[in-house]
C-alpha cells in the first residue's frame, strides 16, 4: 500500500509539473547575425608557407574570419615577419589594424604602419599592401623612408618584401644622410 501511495504521489507531482507554462528565453535582437565572424581568436599566430617553407608569420591580438566575404580582419598589435629561404627574418611590418584577402592572400596593414628591414631601412605610412602573387609591398599613401644613406618622403611606394629595392613615385622631400654620423 505504501508503494502504491508513493507511486501515486510521484505520478501526481510529475503531471503537475508538466502543466506549468514553458519559460521562453529572451532573445537579443540587437545582434547582427549576418555580420558576425565565422571564426574569432585572440593572440593569434598564422603561418604562411609555400611547399612547406615558411614565408611569413602573422601575429594579431584579435583576429576575425569572415568566410562569406572571404576576408580576415585583424586588430590589436598586428605584426608580420617575412622570412628568406634560410628561415631568417628579412623584414617586419607592424600596424594597429589589418586585413587579409583570403582569396589572393594579399595583406593590408592599416593605421600607424612601420616596415623595417634587416638592413635597417624603415618605412612609415598610414597603409601598406603586401601583394602575395609578386611579393611586393606597395602604398599609394604618403610614405617616409629612412635608410643608412638617405631620407625620402613622398606619395606612392613600391618595394620588394625585403625593402632592398624600392621606388617612391611623387617625392616631396629627399636628403642624404651624413655618412660620418653612421660610424
Amino acid at each position: 500500500m505504501k508503494k502504491s501511495l508513493y507511486f501515486f504521489l510521484i505520478l501526481l507531482l510529475t503531471s503537475l509539473s508538466c502543466n506549468n507554462p514553458k519559460i521562453k528565453p529572451s532573445i537579443d535582437t540587437s545582434l547582427d547575425i549576418k555580420n558576425m565572424p565565422t571564426q574569432e581568436s585572440w593572440n593569434s599566430k598564422v603561418i604562411f608557407s609555400d611547399s612547406g617553407i615558411t614565408k611569413a608569420i602573422l601575429y594579431a591580438g584579435h583576429l576575425r574570419v569572415f568566410e562569406k566575404e572571404k576576408e580576415t580582419l585583424m586588430d590589436e598589435n598586428i605584426k608580420v615577419d617575412f622570412y628568406n629561404s634560410d628561415f631568417k627574418i628579412t623584414s617586419t611590418i607592424t600596424s594597429k589594424k589589418g586585413r587579409v584577402d583570403d582569396v589572393t592572400k594579399d595583406l593590408y596593414a592599416i593605421d600607424s604602419v612601420v616596415a623595417v628591414s634587416d638592413s635597417g631601412t624603415i618605412v612609415t605610412t598610414d597603409e601598406l599592401l603586401f601583394r602575395y602573387k609578386d611579393k611586393k609591398i606597395v602604398s599609394d599613401k604618403f610614405v617616409t623612408i629612412f635608410s643608412k644613406t638617405e631620407t625620402i618622403k613622398g606619395y606612392g611606394f613600391k618595394s620588394d618584401q625585403d625593402l632592398q629595392n624600392y621606388v617612391v613615385y611623387n617625392i616631396t622631400y629627399i636628403s642624404k644622410t651624413d655618412s660620418s654620423s653612421n660610424k
